[in-house]
């Protein structure tokens, strides 16, 4: 368990963003292009020996402000969010190459390998005790605050939240802003158990974020999803990828199996809402 929770860790924090954004109605598929492009920020600013908590900064930064991006492509622009993220997914990954010349960043403190492989107490990783923090941060939000409730106001009706007066644009570009700070700081935590900066991380990373945020029970048309249920989506996400390696099954094939999860989970989802809406 263990190790699955490592290896899932950095999912499971970029799904929390992910479904907040997913609550209200988006979808953000630039996540694994944002964090490679964070990754190589915070790792850069270690190579230069920048303290580990500046670097953890500038990666969450980094992430934060292509948030920025996506909600004023989207709130501004009136670009839909699958367009929108598509397009700052190509052009995340192509800076991230262009700042890189396509070359891992390396030499990077001994250090920085206890954020993404360390112990707290020789027990609890440390990827796992950041994920849990932060989703107690998420489901609080959610909760608790005036932005998880417009969340769902917004996902499950744009025009009737405008009528209520709620500043939907405003909204908008704070989800998008959180879920861009998660996916920069899980960059680096990514970047941790690698102990370098790859350009290349995180190919194929929305895939497994969409799904385990749907499997977790959200809905791709918006108002509906827990914080617990995308960690517990993201966690058997982790279980499957961990027992196909397991059992020697091509990654090639867990790309199919996430695939179909996908499409099943939305099969189901809209089987649900036919039943409901007779």
């Amino acid at each position: 368990l263990s190790s699955v929770a490592r290896q899932s860790a950095v999912i499971t924090i970029i799904a929390l963003g992910m479904t907040l954004v997913m609550i209200s109605g988006g979808i953000d598929l630039s996540v694994g292009s944002v964090m490679a492009f964070a990754g190589i920020c915070g790792t850069t600013m270690l190579a230069a020996h920048w303290p580990l908590a500046a670097a953890l900064v500038g990666a969450t930064l980094a992430g934060a402000l292509w948030g920025l991006v996506n909600s004023l492509l989207i709130t501004l622009l009136r670009v839909s969010p699958f367009i929108a993220t598509l397009g700052t997914m190509g052009a995340a990954r192509g800076l991230t190459l262009v700042i890189t010349n396509g070359m891992p960043v390396v030499n990077l403190p001994d250090s920085f390998g206890w954020l993404g492989d360390g112990n707290i107490l020789r027990v609890v990783p440390v990827p796992l005790a950041i994920l849990v923090l932060l989703a107690f941060l998420a489901g609080f939000i959610l909760k608790y605050t005036r932005l998880g409730r417009y969340a769902y106001a917004i996902g499950s009706n744009a025009e009737a939240a405008r009528y209520a007066g709620i500043p939907i644009r405003l909204y908008l570009i704070a989800i998008y802003i959180f879920a861009g700070a998660l996916t920069g700081f899980a960059g680096m935590i990514e970047s941790s158990r690698l102990m370098t900066g790859q350009p290349t991380a995180g190919q194929g990373y929305e895939l497994s974020v969409i799904a385990a945020v749907v499997i977790g029970g959200a809905s791709l048309s918006g108002g509906e999803g827990t914080v617990s249920g995308a960690v517990a989506g993201a966690f058997l996400m982790g279980l499957i990828a961990n027992g196909s390696n397991l059992l020697g099954v091509s990654p090639f094939w867990q790309q199919v199996l996430i695939g179909g999860v996908i499409v099943l989970a939305v099969a189901a989802d809209e089987l649900r809402k036919r039943r409901h809406g007779r």
